[in-house]
């Protein structure tokens, strides 16, 4: 290579070291001044303005697909007109006919309804063996079919199930609902998950897809009932059809199938640390409230869940040590006392004053653990349910208890014979900032005069090492 050959490399080389530092200048220039040009500018990315502009998860993003038959809606309308805001909640109830009678015309406090697709034309494409599991999975094609673009989550569910649907916004909202989600419940009867699957969500409760899932379901949900048309359960269908998909379930312990028979007192008086999103079969199990009927216990469950669902039936204990007593409070529901000092690990244990859903011949009946009701009068609580609610000048939210019945076992007598047997009312001062992230109880302080008819109970954060024990 001659000396001027080499010249002109090195000149070059300077060219265009020179003209990257110019153009390194010029960028660091243009991105410290980004803010002067629009979001469309050559170094802007969707992603980026995706990002920033995202609403939070709220109400409107969520749509619901209530299953309903024409017959049962007469009483079951009851329970969903208790939680449906007219409006507000954005969805559909699918009824198998065309309402008519007393039905007609249609309760604008009722969610609008729809007429389910012609299931005798769907069962000769897919020549599926049941009619009702046909009608329910392709249910979520309807629903989705229905919706707006700017929905963020579908939720499927029955007639007589019962949603708090602040407390699904708290949640979902926690997860992009860009991704593919499916959320659901098991059941509280160990055997049906047995004989099902313990893999699925039981519908009944609600499951919840996330709008892209949904939306691919819903596009190969002919081709999943054509290859799934022998099995005669929807959830057990509905769970294949995404596990097809490459999507399993996300359990949420606040989703409650209910299989369960009676009195389900002792199971929501003990509720899992975790948000209630939903309680089904309610007209299966007594009325939850006493001297209130089916309907009227709906209506009194969602008016305290009007002030705060984030505590509804959240279980907080706490002791008045100078009477030896421990008081077990499920917010919006109930409250217990207990003549004796008791640890939180055996009052959290549901009390089973509940039947199991069919005849099992043994243990294990239950997807929790339980305790038998119990005629010690150290070990059986005086009984209170939920009589008023009310918000207070100073923003707190006071609930109010009254005894549900005369308990007439007598007294703790280890304890020191300090009797409960008096205390007609409890009241439960709480705040009325939502608690949505649940990592740990609240505490209480009791104030009680001996004697008095009447007990207050103040709720309060823990402290860091408190030991509620």
């Amino acid at each position: 290579m001659s000396k001027h050959d080499k010249s002109n490399d090195l000149s070059i080389c300077k060219t265009v070291l020179i003209c990257g530092l110019v153009l390194y200048m010029c960028t660091i220039i243009f991105l410290n001044n980004s803010d002067r040009f629009p979001s469309s500018d050559l170094f802007s990315t969707s992603q980026t303005i995706k990002s920033s502009n995202v609403a939070e998860t709220n109400i409107s993003h969520l749509v619901f697909g209530l299953l309903g038959n024409e017959k049962a809606w007469y009483h079951r309308k009851h329970y969903v007109e208790a939680w449906w805001r007219p409006n507000v909640t954005r969805g559909h109830l699918f009824l198998d006919v065309p309402p008519k009678g007393n039905l007609l015309p249609w309760s604008l406090s009722s969610p609008p309804y729809r007429i389910s697709d012609d299931v005798s034309k769907l069962l000769k494409e897919t020549k599926h063996v049941d009619a009702r599991v046909l009608r329910i999975v392709h249910g979520i094609m309807e629903v989705v079919r229905e919706a707006r673009e700017d929905v963020r989550w579908v939720i499927m569910g029955d007639d007589d199930s019962v949603f708090f649907v602040d407390n699904m916004v708290d949640i979902l909202a926690q997860y992009d609902h860009n991704k593919y989600y499916y959320f659901g419940g098991h059941s509280e009867f160990i055997l049906s998950n047995y004989w099902y699957s313990f893999n699925q969500g039981f519908g009944g409760a609600g499951i919840i897809l996330s709008y892209p899932l949904a939306k691919t379901f819903a596009n190969n949900v002919m081709s999943c009932l054509k290859r799934y048309a022998h099995l005669k359960s929807s959830d057990r269908t509905t769970m294949l059809c995404v596990a097809d998909l490459g999507v399993n379930l996300s359990p949420l312990q606040g989703i409650h199938q209910i299989d369960l028979r009676g009195d389900i007192s002792g199971f929501l008086s003990y509720h899992p640390k975790s948000l209630l999103a939903s309680l089904h079969h309610y007209d299966m199990v007594n009325p939850i409230f006493p001297s209130m009927n089916r309907a009227q216990s709906g209506f009194h469950l969602q008016n305290v869940a009007k002030y705060d669902q984030s505590r509804m039936l959240q279980q907080t204990i706490c002791h008045h040590r100078s009477q030896s007593w421990t008081f077990s409070v499920s917010w919006g529901y109930s409250a217990h006392i207990y003549e004796k000092i008791m640890p939180r690990s055996w009052i959290q244990r549901p009390i089973e004053t509940f039947q199991t859903w069919q005849r099992s011949p043994r243990p294990p009946h239950y997807m929790f653990d339980t305790r038998s009701p119990s005629w010690n009068p150290c070990e059986a609580p005086h009984m209170f349910f939920l009589k008023s609610v009310e918000k207070m000048r100073s923003g707190e939210i006071v609930t109010t208890y009254t005894r549900g019945w005369p308990r007439g076992i007598g007294a703790c007598l280890p304890s020191g014979n300090y009797s409960a047997e008096y205390v007609s009312e409890i009241h439960v001062y709480s705040s009325a900032t939502k608690r949505t992230k649940i990592d740990r109880c609240e505490c209480c302080d009791v104030t009680h005069e001996t004697g008095s008819n009447k007990a207050d109970i103040k709720y309060r954060e823990c402290k860091i090492d408190e030991i509620i024990a």
